[in-house]
């Protein structure tokens, strides 16, 4: 499923993307996963030419800029905010913490729709949910199947914060920030994905670019070449560290995302990452999610469709809708999209963090609303213990498992939480506005 060697994955995709992305695909992406079903290479690598030879639709609705210098433009727009230094640390361990717990009490579920989290939870007697979710077996009807790590990440079954590529991504970046500073380049961090990660832990965008980094090409080419992928989520759940290390200042983190965004990444994916990264660096430093999220919200291109849904979902926040009339619009304005798109995973955040009342609140909202369950789950709870720090995070969700990482990054395996926050405490020490 979305290999990224292979073209009956790599060409149907290609064909969804443009799609999505403003481009007149007709009936070639049903000729792609013909093409795809029955083998046809040379089927395939004919649909691939005309889809490289289609042109976007002129009287397309948005704009996406591209550009960084007008990305960056756009993020210098946000004024920093006064961030408490005394609470920093607090905050900064409380982010890395929320991070964890809610990536795990996403992970079983990942992939999952709407309809079926619900079928699921409401079997494990947890509708709503309020911890780690249960291994069910057999199955309750209604659910093909878990996630595969759901083995190694239901309740009782994890002795550390689980292996996942959303923890692994934020502390390969504070290796980077460590290493080079905020001067630190995109060859940079290509250099740093060839020397820490191994090829088969990464996934879709990232895989595609990696995979472009052995063929030779460097960036921006890594993002562009053969990745369907492009605006997938991958480079959101990239963006935490940066915020991190920037509290009060989404601009600058914003712009620390768009160099390590570009690797992998085009268009939405990097708004993606850029806001991601000035969410939390807002939430570092402000009362409210809401005073966050309109900080974050401003670095995103206005003209895009990640904005387009981010400000429709504060409007019917403050419009007084329910949480169920918001998960319900995503499934109908947002529904064509994949499932790990960087669009629809963004509004889900969004929702959860501005209905939710409380730390499990926020996360099951959000969990419940399906998709890339682990992913949202866990920028929910950055944000949420960026805001509230350590104390916000309730106690029975940390308890022994959650002391201990278990990481692919090279030389990272079982790092203890309170060190990593420690570590980026001290980063941002220096590097945050005086």
């Amino acid at each position: 499923m979305h290999d990224v060697l292979d073209p009956r994955d790599l060409v149907p995709d290609e064909a969804e993307q443009l799609a999505l992305s403003g481009y007149q695909v007709g009936g070639l992406g049903a000729a792609a996963r013909e093409a795809a079903t029955e083998g046809d290479l040379a089927g395939l690598a004919e649909v691939r030419t005309r889809l490289a030879e289609l042109e976007r639709d002129p009287g397309w609705d948005f704009e996406e800029p591209e550009d960084d210098r007008v990305l960056l433009e756009q993020a210098a727009t946000v004024s920093p905010v006064e961030a408490d230094r005394e609470l920093l640390p607090g905050r900064i361990h409380g982010a890395w913490l929320g991070r964890a717990v809610g990536n795990t009490l996403g992970k079983p579920v990942e992939g999952l729709t709407r309809a079926e989290i619900a079928t699921y939870l409401r079997a494990a007697g947890q509708w709503p949910q309020t911890g780690y979710l249960p291994l069910l077996n057999p199955l309750p009807e209604g659910v093909g199947a878990l996630h595969p790590s759901a083995p190694v990440a239901t309740a009782g079954r994890f002795v550390d914060v689980p292996r996942d590529d959303d923890i692994d991504w934020t502390i390969l970046a504070l290796h980077v920030l460590e290493t080079h500073g905020v001067g630190f380049t995109t060859e940079q961090v290509a250099a740093t994905w060839l020397d820490r990660v191994p090829f088969t832990q990464t996934y879709t965008a990232e895989r595609a670019a990696y995979r472009n980094l052995i063929g030779g090409l460097r960036p921006p080419a890594t993002a562009t070449t053969d990745n369907p992928y492009r605006e997938w989520i991958g480079a959101l759940i990239r963006g935490d560290a940066f915020g991190y290390v920037s509290p009060g200042d989404p601009a600058g983190a914003a712009r620390l995302a768009l160099v390590d965004a570009r690797l992998s990444h085009t268009a939405n994916g990097k708004y993606g990452e850029m806001w991601a990264a000035a969410l939390v660096a807002a939430a570092l430093a402000v009362d409210s999610v809401q005073q966050a999220f309109r900080h974050a919200l401003s670095v995103v291109p206005p003209r895009s469709r990640l904005h387009s849904a981010l400000a429709h979902v504060l409007s019917l926040r403050e419009q007084g809708a329910g949480r169920e009339e918001a998960l319900d619009w995503v499934d109908e304005a947002l529904g064509d999209y994949p499932w790990v798109h960087t669009v629809n995973n963004a509004a889900l955040i969004s929702i959860g963090l501005l209905w939710g009342g409380h730390f499990m609140d926020a996360i099951g909202i959000t969990i419940s609303g399906g998709r890339d369950t682990d992913s949202n789950a866990a920028t929910v709870g950055s944000v949420y213990g960026a805001l509230h720090g350590r104390d916000g995070i309730p106690p029975e969700l940390v308890g022994t498992t959650h002391v201990h990482v278990r990481s692919a990054v090279r030389d990272f395996d079982r790092i203890t939480i309170a060190e990593l926050a420690a570590r980026t405490a001290r980063l941002a020490s220096t590097f945050a506005p005086q």
